[in-house]
């Protein structure tokens, strides 16, 4: 492996899959944009539960995963010539190596499913897994899907996971010069009408009271951002809905690890796990801010 511990850039999980091959085309294109290098990063390991014969069988395994790395690398600077680009070979489980490899990176980008991914599964385990742990936000990104929109939608629901979702889709815009749609989406039995509605309850005052919070959530980064233009959408629907519905068309999904309502022994919450299955572009999952993160 290169030793790139420490060095600012943007890591890549590379495997020859077709959902790679779409990863490592965005990641090139996030990198140039940041500023940054890339790192192109393969796994490999004995994939039997049986000890490897010899040292030979595990160097020829290894070897052939250098020339898996060497073909990421050398198609990231076809599409990029003036590009950075670093050579990282990792032996062990595809998630722990690759979270093992962010060191120093401040984005992990993967395809939805790798080479040993089963068919009819539309993002692996793999992906699940860095998403849920990794201390930099990772992108999961599709072979099937079309890149080519400019609209950010950030799920935002006033956890610390939430507010960094919401910045990173702000930063995200700024550089690729588009727009981005806040979305909170509020379901709150209480407010819904019918006989069931909780007693003594004001459902108007408390949606004006959650509206008031999530502008003033989006408001500093109007501040911060202003040439980015940042709609604020306030819906009643789950969110799992209402995030998923909202990412046709987009260029990109963005939302916290775990946001309100997660159990805390999730290491993923409900609302990610389902952008990531259904999402109909690339999905940002953010980490919130803090130590061990």
């Amino acid at each position: 492996m290169d030793d790139h511990n420490g060095m600012r850039s943007v890591l890549v999980g590379y495997d020859g899959s077709p959902a790679a091959e779409q990863a490592l085309r965005w990641a090139v294109d996030e990198a140039r944009l940041r500023g940054l290098a890339l790192t192109v990063c393969h796994v490999w390991h004995w994939p039997y539960p049986a000890r490897p014969p010899d040292k030979d069988t595990l160097e020829i395994l290894r070897s052939e995963g250098a020339i898996v790395a060497d073909e990421g690398v050398r198609k990231a600077r076809a599409l990029a010539g003036d590009l950075e680009v670093r050579w990282c070979l990792e032996r062990g489980s595809a998630a722990g190596a690759l979270l093992k490899a962010t060191n120093g990176a401040v984005m992990v980008v993967l395809g939805s499913r790798g080479q040993g991914g089963f068919e009819a599964l539309p993002v692996g385990s793999t992906a699940v897994q860095v998403a849920a742990q990794a201390a930099c936000p990772v992108v999961v990104v599709r072979s099937s899907e079309r890149l080519d929109g400019e609209r950010i939608v950030v799920g935002v629901d006033g956890s610390s996971a939430g507010d960094a979702a919401l910045g990173f889709a702000v930063e995200e815009a700024a550089l690729h010069h588009g727009p981005v749609t806040a979305l909170c989406s509020w379901w709150d039995p209480a407010a819904l009408p019918g006989p069931d509605r909780a007693p003594f309850v004001d459902p108007q005052a408390i949606r004006h009271e959650a509206i008031a919070r999530f502008e003033q959530a989006v408001a500093p980064w109007r501040t911060e951002r202003p040439e980015v233009l940042v709609e604020t959408k306030f819906v009643l629907d789950a969110p799992r809905r209402a995030l998923v519905s909202a990412s046709h068309g987009a260029a990109m999904l963005a939302v916290g690890v775990r946001g309100i309502g997660s159990l805390p022994q999730m290491l993923l919450g409900p609302v990610p796990q389902v952008a990531l299955q259904e999402a109909r572009c690339p999905v940002a999952v953010v980490p919130a801010p803090g130590p061990g993160r």
